[in-house]
């Protein structure tokens, strides 16, 4: 919904506070433009998990808290990377090449969703690469940790994102870009963790 259509909205409904959402409209533009192509996949992630239906059928609360945290990594989207950024209550000055940006590295991102949901999972990569159970790559679900090793001289885990569906996830991946969605199935990936 663009700015002139929140406007026109707020107006008809005569809303007694009409300047509201006029000043979320630059947030509320950024988010749909760095949704762009992936707008029908969150949407259709959201809705399923969203449903009591489906979240009766998953497990109950275990369901709800996954579903916690994807809505509150999605609510990230756009928010700059930090390189040591972020945490269990949002964006932060990082550290390092992150000192000068208010936002999230990959790690900050997941340890903040998960925190939505009162879980916690640890600050770093390899804290969260232990705290669950291997899922195979066919089996991934919205909420588990998707773990790649991006840096061959290393061993293990470097970068983690939250899977919002089978094929896709919510990450923050590099000083210079913005949280945003990206494949799983990409240039190294290890492995996915399931809480």
């Amino acid at each position: 919904m663009s700015p002139r259509q929140m406007a026109n909205a707020q107006t008809t409904q005569r809303s007694a506070h009409h300047d509201t959402y006029a000043r979320h409209a630059t947030q509320a533009q950024a988010i749909v433009s760095t949704l762009g192509a992936h707008n029908k996949t969150v949407n259709v992630v959201m809705t399923t998990l969203c449903s009591s239906q489906a979240l009766r059928a998953q497990g109950g609360p275990t369901s709800s808290h996954r579903a916690i945290a994807v809505r509150a990594a999605l609510a990230m989207l756009g928010i700059p990377y930090s390189w040591g950024g972020g945490g269990p209550t949002g964006p932060t000055y990082g550290i390092g090449r992150g000192a000068r940006t208010r936002g999230f590295d990959c790690s900050g991102l997941t340890e903040y969703a998960w925190s939505q949901a009162g879980v916690r999972i640890g600050t770093t990569t390899y804290e969260q690469w232990r705290v669950g159970s291997p899922v195979p790559k066919g089996k991934i679900s919205p909420g588990d940790l998707v773990f790649y090793e991006t840096d061959p001289a290393r061993s293990g885990p470097d970068h983690v994102g939250l899977a919002i569906s089978a094929t896709h996830m919510v990450n923050a991946p590099h000083t210079g870009a913005v949280v945003r969605i990206d494949p799983i199935n990409r240039t190294g990936y290890l492995a996915a963790i399931r809480l």
